[in-house]
């Protein structure tokens, strides 16, 4: 957490306004405040303060899970990791300017009266401001949401790996933005037990899987993403989970019930009736 919905729907909330706080592009970095050194990966603090003041934020978008602020003469990247959020405030109300939150790492102040902060408890979230994104994201693999990724290029790619299916989903030099919650949850609407070895998949149940990434995804975007903890409390995705933190409850496809297993070290929720460990045919 936070997985591509959750990072799509905080980069849109930076272009557009939303998630309480105004659109960002168009605003001047006056200022930065790194409260927390390790938060940012390159380069170093004085640099990076003399680098990022007086730009102006062009855009902001997303690239599997990095958050990128397009800037006049650099790209600021920001990865969540696990407990990571952004939030635009004012910096300054009724005269007297606003105390920041416990675990605010790094602080942009902007023109006309904003700030954005950049706001992580377990201090796992790295920064880069870099002059081209792609050295920071140049290995990830392709964006599932991306129409040029056709069904038999993902066939293709699932081919070249005898692996595990979860691990190989979530592997970002793979596929880009997947995560635990939104690949239990195609797995299962595509009917592939997570342990099923990669090249074992038939070009349709290949398409299949494809066809469910793309909709738990545009699904999750559409609801904000998930709130599962105390983390990310904006999105509703979580209410329509038909087996992620549903270990024990019967599966809405058949009734049988709901197991949890780790794969990769991650808890993984399945259907074994739906999801049954077979060679596919």
């Amino acid at each position: 957490m936070p997985e591509l919905p959750e990072v799509e729907t905080i980069a849109r909330a930076l272009q557009n306004g939303g998630r309480g706080g105004l659109p960002i592009p168009g605003r001047v970095i006056l200022d930065s405040d790194l409260r927390w050194e390790r938060t940012l990966a390159t380069p170093s603090p004085s640099i990076f303060n003399k680098q990022i003041n007086d730009q102006v934020i062009n855009k902001i978008d997303r690239r599997g899970k990095f958050i990128q602020i397009h800037l006049t003469n650099y790209v600021l990247l920001i990865h969540l990791r696990m407990s990571g959020d952004i939030r635009v405030e004012e910096n300054n109300l009724s005269g007297q300017k606003q105390p920041l939150k416990t675990h605010d790492r790094l602080v942009l102040v902007l023109d006309q009266n904003l700030r954005v902060a950049f706001n992580d408890t377990r201090k796992f979230g790295r920064a880069w401001l870099v002059d081209d994104p792609r050295k920071v994201t140049g290995k990830l693999g392709p964006e599932p949401l991306d129409e040029t990724l056709t069904p038999q290029d993902f066939f293709q790619r699932l081919q070249k790996h005898r692996r595990q299916l979860k691990p190989l989903l979530m592997d970002q030099h793979f596929l880009a933005g997947l995560g635990n919650i939104y690949t239990d949850e195609a797995l299962h609407m595509s009917h592939l037990h997570p342990l099923i070895i990669s090249d074992q998949i038939t070009p349709q149940r290949s398409e299949l899987l494809l066809l469910s990434i793309r909709r738990v995804l545009k699904e999750g975007i559409r609801l904000n993403g998930a709130s599962i903890d105390w983390i990310y409390r904006d999105g509703s995705f979580q209410d329509m989970c038909k087996v992620y933190q549903k270990t024990g409850n019967p599966c809405q496809t058949c009734g049988t019930t709901i197991e949890r297993i780790h794969v990769g070290q991650r808890s993984t929720h399945f259907c074994p009736t739906c999801q049954v460990m077979i060679t596919v045919d």
